[in-house]
C-alpha cells in the first residue's frame, strides 16, 4: 500500500515521471487521500486560441491569474446554475508536446456541491460544456481587453491589431474538454497525471549530448510518434519559459478548498455527506519515503553497510 491510497496509483506513475515528480505526487496524493471526501468528481482543461499564447508569454503577471480567472467560472456557473458551492483545484500549466508554450488550466471540481440555502449536498450538477465555454472565453476576453485598456499589456502587436485580435478569438469555438471520475481513487488517480508534473518525463528523451536534445512526441494528426530535435541552447530556453516564477504555487484552491473557506466549513461538509474524514497522514522522513517509493535505503553504502553522521568537514584552504 501507498500509505492509504491504492498501490495502482503508484504504479501508474512509475512509468511516467522522473523521480522529482514521481515521490512529489505521491506525497500530494497521500494528503489528498486523506484529505478529500470520497465522492464523484470532474475534471475539466479549459484551452484558448493559439493567437493568444504569445500574449500571456509576454505577460506572465497575466498568466498568474488565469487559475483565479477559471476558478471564478466555474464557481459562477455553478451557483447561476445550482445554487451551490464546489471542491475547486486548478493546476495551472504552460507546456505543450513539443515543450511549446501553450497556457491551459486543469481544474479538478466536485461532481456535486453544497447547497447553503439549507445546507444539503446536491448530489449530481450537470456540466454544460458549451455553457462553460462562452463563460471562459467571456473571462480571458474580457480580462485581456481590461489589462490593454490600462495600459498593462506589452505585445509586438499595436493597440488596434490586438483589438482585431480578441474580437476575432471572441467569435470563435474554444476547446473545453470534461471528464467524469466515479471514487476519489479514480480522480487521484488522473490528477496524478498533472499535479506536480514536470513539463516533460524522463521516458521520452531519446538522445542527449553536448550539441543536441532529442524526444519523442504524440503526432495527433499522423497517430504517430515523432522525434523533436533542439539544439542544447533551444533546449534550456524552452524549458525554462514553463519554470514557475517565484512565489507562484503549482496547485490553486479555490471554492470548498479555498484555505479560507475550508477552516470554516470543511468539517460541516463531512457530516452532510455522512462521512467520517480520515486522518492527516504522519510526515514520512525522507529515507523513508526513498525506501518505500524507489525501493532503495539512501543510508546504506554501496557496500551495504549502513551510514551515520559523523560531522561536517572544514574546507581546504588553498
Amino acid at each position: 500500500m501507498l500509505a492509504l491510497e491504492p498501490e495502482r496509483l503508484k504504479n501508474q506513475l512509475a512509468t511516467t515521471d522522473p523521480s522529482c515528480g514521481y515521490r512529489a505526487t505521491l506525497l500530494w496524493q497521500r494528503q489528498q487521500w486523506a484529505d478529500l471526501p470520497d465522492i464523484p468528481y470532474k475534471g475539466v482543461t479549459l484551452t484558448m486560441p493559439a493567437v493568444l499564447w504569445p500574449i500571456f508569454r509576454q505577460n506572465r503577471r497575466l498568466l498568474h491569474d488565469l487559475p483565479a480567472l477559471g476558478a471564478a467560472v466555474i464557481q459562477q456557473w455553478a451557483k447561476n446554475r445550482h445554487g451551490v458551492r464546489v471542491l475547486l483545484m486548478v493546476v495551472p500549466h504552460t507546456f505543450g508536446r513539443h515543450l511549446n508554450f501553450n497556457p491551459h488550466l486543469h481544474i479538478l471540481v466536485s461532481a456535486g456541491g453544497l447547497r447553503e440555502s439549507d445546507d444539503r449536498w446536491v448530489a449530481t450538477l450537470r456540466f454544460h460544456r458549451r455553457v462553460l465555454m462562452h463563460m471562459w472565453r467571456y473571462a480571458v476576453i474580457t480580462y485581456l481587453r481590461l489589462a490593454l485598456e490600462a495600459g498593462l499589456l506589452a505585445s509586438d502587436l499595436s493597440a488596434n491589431d490586438l483589438k482585431r485580435v480578441f474580437t476575432t478569438q471572441y467569435e470563435r469555438w474554444w476547446n473545453i474538454d470534461i471528464a467524469s471520475f466515479q471514487s476519489k481513487e479514480h480522480f487521484l488517480r488522473y490528477s496524478g497525471r498533472y499535479v506536480r508534473r514536470p513539463p516533460i518525463a524522463q521516458r521520452r528523451f531519446v538522445k542527449i549530448t553536448d550539441r543536441e536534445v532529442q524526444f519523442w512526441t504524440k503526432d495527433l494528426k499522423k497517430k504517430q510518434r515523432v522525434i523533436t530535435r533542439y539544439s542544447a541552447e533551444e533546449f534550456v530556453v524552452a524549458l525554462a519559459q514553463h519554470v514557475l516564477d517565484r512565489y507562484r504555487h503549482a496547485i490553486r484552491y479555490f471554492g470548498l478548498l479555498a484555505p479560507g473557506s475550508k477552516g470554516r466549513t470543511y468539517a460541516g461538509l463531512y457530516v452532510v455527506l455522512g462521512q467520517k474524514k480520515l486522518r492527516r497522514p504522519r510526515r514520512l522522513h525522507w529515507a523513508e519515503s526513498l525506501r518505500r517509493d524507489f525501493g532503495v535505503n539512501p543510508l546504506v553504502d554501496s557496500q551495504g553497510r549502513a551510514m551515520s553522521w559523523v560531522g561536517r568537514q572544514k574546507p581546504i584552504e588553498h
